[in-house]
């Protein structure tokens, strides 16, 4: 890839700029220099050979020669000439030794020159350089003087006016850095002095497409998800999902709860009488009320099993529960006024069934039939439940559940659970992180999954005190020697990061921490908490990405929703919901949501990893979409962090009835 110069363009023309102005003011001033000499030599030169010339004429007339010697020293003192000797063949004729201090010998020029007229002699002259002692003089030197201050001042103008025309290059230098950071939407429209402008208004042009595409491309996403797993009359789940939501629920151990089916008796007959149009206005509104119903109920899914049946899966419930559940849907369902083709006191039953784990599909909506055709025999508005044989697990009170919360933070004896999460590499899988899941014991010791009693969590509004008690035991494993190699992921809820004393009291905990040790946390929140309350989690997202705490979204594809949540919070890594792993192989429409998800994530750095695989084939398909990682039982199945005591010590009721 390539990489962004460091340095700017007008800097990089500044500089070659300055350095072109500044070589050719060193050329101009080296050259000078050395004219400067050559011409002081030359004049010497010249002058001496002067000298040489009269000594010379005077050596042919010897009563003139016997003068020389008085003359000639004053003459040579004015020549700046130390001293002169005159040779013949036979030796020294003449010498001459100026008496003035010379300050440094070196600086002395030697010249030797012969005489034309007479033969054989000749002169060595050893002379101050006439440049020597000049120092700078304003007068002789002012012309030279201007023109360099001419320059460096037709520089620095230079340099200012040329900052000025690159100021929009710049601009638009810098809205490319900025881009290739990643802040695409403050930096979606340019400057109006970027320069050239052309290439910013191509920029701004390019932009817009880009995000008209992105919106486009989610907008697809949605649509194929939205065909491919909800009802287009009611916006409530198909079949499809609903049977993989179930497939998935029966997966799971200790799993509980309650189905419904209900059907309207006599739509085919008031279709044909009134038309397609009032048949679907009222499965319209009878969808509108059941979802209205479901909302108390975390985790619900309501279908639209048929053109005029609809199931409902409402997961850990009882069967007094389930009961309370039918008789609502039923009386909700009587409130709508039906078309007068329809009986209004025979015109909807409700058939009702509980299911555990492990059981079988087929043999569940079966059952629902039964207890439809039970409730349909009474001739009324009725709904009937299927008798099983098997016993559920008993239901816990609201007060009940209160209390053994209550003992469990107060006795700090909730449990922890690992399940490592690996990335798919060549040359084998790496591991990411260990998800953290909570469990709790009961008074008995019975251990109960986070998947049955957080729907009490929420119901007696304890959340935020869950995801404290999480917190309290995981920042001291990150400091814990044994666990110095070990990333952990860490579940939060929602309603506990719209509370501001728990987002004060996080905040306080990780400014604490070392950032070594925050780097190895992820935080997971789940995918239709995010969407619904985006607002409140974009704060605390940017919060946790400051202190390098990576973000994670659960459980997605476990409601349709739109998927430009990755790209405002810059998730780094979205887990796929285990209901759509369950024989994916076999499922062309989820692996259809899956492709359309990996194609979402282009582009935005986030990562897609699978949950809940249970076989090769699963594993091996969801290689083959480009599924980056995984995690299941295939490859490591649950285990305690730590031992726990086996039973938890519930203070018993007062008895306000006892004497």
């Amino acid at each position: 890839m390539r990489k962004t110069p460091s340095l700017r363009l007008s800097n990089r023309l500044i500089s070659f700029v300055t350095l072109m102005v500044s070589a050719a003011i060193f050329i101009l001033f080296i050259g000078g220099t050395i004219s400067f000499k050559q011409i002081g030599n030359e004049y010497l030169e010249h002058y001496l050979t002067g000298v040489v010339n009269v000594v010379d004429e005077e050596l042919l007339h010897p009563e003139e020669a016997e003068s020389m010697a008085k003359w000639l020293p004053k003459l040579l003192k004015a020549s700046s000439v130390v001293s002169m000797e005159l040779s013949s063949p036979t030796g020294v004729v003449y010498s001459f030794q100026t008496l003035a201090v010379i300050p440094d010998g070196s600086l002395l020029s030697t010249n030797t020159l012969p005489l034309q007229m007479n033969k054989g002699y000749s002169i060595t002259f050893k002379s101050v350089p006439p440049y020597s002692a000049f120092a700078y003089s304003l007068g002789a030197l002012f012309s030279i003087t201007a023109a360099i201050a001419v320059i460096i001042v037709s520089l620095l103008w230079g340099v200012v006016w040329l900052r000025k025309q690159l100021h929009g290059s710049e601009l638009l230098e810098e809205r490319g850095r900025m881009l290739l950071a990643g802040k695409l939407d403050d930096y979606a429209v340019g400057n109006e002095e970027e320069w050239p402008a052309t290439a910013s208004l191509a920029l701004d042009s390019v932009i817009t497409e880009l995000k008209d595409a992105r919106k486009e491309r989610s907008r697809f996403d949605t649509f194929i998800r939205t065909h491919t797993f909800l009802d287009q009359l009611t916006g409530s789940a198909n079949r499809v999902l609903f049977d993989s939501k179930l497939e998935s629920t029966l997966q799971e151990s200790d799993s509980q709860g309650v189905l419904l089916l209900l059907k309207i008796n006599g739509w085919e007959d008031l279709v044909e009488e009134q038309g397609k149009a009032v048949g679907d206005e009222l499965i319209v509104e009878v969808g509108k009320q059941l979802n209205n119903l479901i909302q108390r109920y975390s985790d619900s899914v309501l279908s639209r099993y048929y053109q005029s049946d609809f199931a409902l899966l409402i997961p850990q419930q009882s069967l007094k529960e389930a009961k309370v559940i039918a008789a609502q849907c039923l009386k909700i369902v009587e409130k709508i006024s039906p078309p007068k083709s329809l009986d209004s006191d025979n015109w909807c039953h409700i058939g009702v069934s509980m299911y555990v784990s492990s059981e079988r599909r087929g043999r569940l909506m079966d059952e629902l039939d039964m207890a439809h055709r039970s409730a349909l025999l009474q001739n009324n508005n009725s709904w009937s439940l299927f008798k099983k044989q098997q016993q559920l697990t008993e239901s816990l009170g609201s007060v009940r559940w209160r209390n053994l919360f209550d003992a469990i933070f107060e006795q700090e004896q909730l449990v922890l659970y690992k399940q490592s999460t690996f990335l798919f590499k060549d040359n084998g899988l790496e591991t990411l992180h260990f998800e953290l899941f909570s469990r709790i014991k009961d008074e008995n010791g019975v251990q109960i999954k986070a998947s049955r009693f957080l729907p009490a969590i929420e119901q007696v509004g304890y959340q935020i005190k869950l995801d404290i008690a999480v917190l309290k035991q995981v920042f001291p494993l990150l400091a814990d020697p044994d666990f110095s190699q070990h990333h952990f992921s860490v579940h939060l809820q929602v309603k506990s990061l719209q509370n501001p004393v728990f987002v004060r009291q996080l905040k306080n905990r990780l400014l604490q921490t070392p950032r070594a040790q925050l780097q190895r946390l992820s935080f997971e929140l789940t995918e239709g908490q995010v969407v619904t309350y985006l607002d409140a989690v974009r704060p605390i997202a940017k919060l946790l990405k400051g202190f390098s705490c990576q973000l994670v979204v659960e459980q997605a594809g476990r409601t349709i929703v739109s998927t430009h949540y990755i790209k405002d919070l810059k998730v780094d890594y979205i887990k796929l919901h285990r209901s759509l792993m369950k024989d994916i192989h076999q499922r062309y429409e989820n692996q259809l949501f899956v492709r359309s998800l990996l194609g979402a994530c282009e582009n935005t750095g986030a990562k897609v990893l699978a949950v809940g695989i249970e076989s090769k084939k699963e594993l091996k398909l969801l290689k083959e979409l480009g599924v980056e990682g995984g995690q299941g039982r295939i490859f490591e199945a649950e285990v305690a962090l730590f031992h726990q005591q086996e039973k938890i010590s519930i203070p018993k009721r007062r008895n306000r009835w006892g004497k």
